[in-house]
């Protein structure tokens, strides 16, 4: 093809876009550093600094505080004074990047990049020969996805997510049996209990780890209303002993999510109720085009939650199933009424309560 054939602005404008995902892919890791040293946090409360008194505030090696601050100057996370050789960063910028933005913060989930970084040999081999990449090569997922969901149970679990089922806090307090499915490290399962006392709670997870942290975060809690079982949320099945269960973005990634669904339905009461919370997104690739997180969802599936599911001999269902599909699988199990709700401030996730 010669230059006459191209749309030479167009090739141009595609070129720019492409040096800024290189950058921002750069910068992306380092501000996975600067959330897991806890530079951001620290920042947030200094005036203007130097490198020097970075590097004092959080006790960190001030080269390495130097470079990283480089990173964050040119890529405009951090103002810089150069007559001081001052670093600051704007509290605008802070309520996206640190702990206490709870929710809001986006830099833990910048920790994704390098984790999935990792496996990206395991992950060309694929492609070419098909299978998965196992679960096992994901070691600090677990912990990942347990910091990232810790901030959105502590802020809206008790007070916005569950008041969306139909008088369900009533009835948690009044004390009935609950289960999360795919519960992780337990930590949802553990922030209903203690706002339920009366009521009964069960965490469900294939993770030895994940229910190892889930017990000891109960025990640190002094509560004596949980239970956690291992278990493959792949064999749940009858008889029904549970008036509500919840699954917290764990569908997806399922082997067979299929299986999961029906065991679910099986194991509710009459009368019971299921909160799935899962990615939001459509089913189709035209209505997800101008997705805030499309690119960075299809990447996370296709690098993980689709990989671990087809590693196991699975679906693939992958995390952007969206709206559609939940609605179809959830109706297959067995459930006749689901709606779709949505909470305010989260664009990540659809809340679809089902009854049987």
């Amino acid at each position: 093809m010669t230059t006459a054939e191209i749309d030479i602005a167009k090739a141009e404008a595609f070129g720019g876009q492409m040096m800024g995902v290189i950058n921002n892919g750069m910068l992306a890791l380092m501000v996975s550093v600067g959330h897991q040293t806890g530079l951001f946090d620290i920042m947030a409360s200094l005036p203007p600094s130097t490198s020097a008194e970075v590097a004092r505030a959080t006790g960190l090696n001030e080269r390495y505080v130097r470079e990283w601050l480089g990173a964050m100057a040119t890529g405009g996370v951090v103002e810089y004074d150069a007559a001081r050789r001052a670093y600051r960063l704007p509290p605008e910028h802070a309520a996206s990047l640190t702990r206490a933005a709870g929710p809001g913060n986006l830099a833990n989930m910048m920790q994704f990049i390098p984790l999935l970084g990792d496996v990206e040999a395991d992950l060309v081999a694929c492609f070419r020969n098909g299978g998965g990449v196992p679960y096992a090569r994901f070691p600090k997922f677990q912990m990942l996805m347990a910091e990232l969901s810790a901030a959105t149970y502590d802020a809206t679990l008790i007070d916005v997510t569950l008041p969306l089922v139909p008088g369900l806090v009533a009835r948690l307090n009044e004390g009935v049996d609950v289960a999360d499915v795919g519960c992780g490290s337990g930590h949802a399962i553990n922030v209903m209990a203690k706002a339920f006392p009366k009521s009964r709670f069960t965490g469900v997870d294939f993770s030895e780890e994940g229910i190892a942290a889930g017990r000891n975060e109960a025990r640190a809690l002094g509560l004596s209303n949980t239970t956690f079982e291992v278990k493959d949320a792949a064999t749940l099945s009858g008889p029904a002993r549970f008036d509500f269960i919840t699954t917290f973005d764990s569908v997806h990634d399922q082997a067979h999510p299929d299986r999961m669904l029906a065991g679910i339905a099986a194991s509710l009461r009459p009368g019971g109720a299921y909160l799935c919370v899962d990615v939001a997104a459509s089913s189709n690739l035209d209505e997800n085009l101008n997705h805030p997180l499309g690119p960075m969802m299809y990447t996370v599936s296709t690098a993980h939650c689709m990989t671990v599911s087809l590693a196991l001999g699975g679906m693939g269902l992958g995390a952007m199933w969206g709206e559609q599909k939940a609605h179809e699988m959830i109706t297959a199990a067995g459930f006749k009424k689901i709606e779709t709700a949505h909470v305010e401030g989260d664009f990540f996730n659809n809340y679809y309560v089902a009854t049987r």
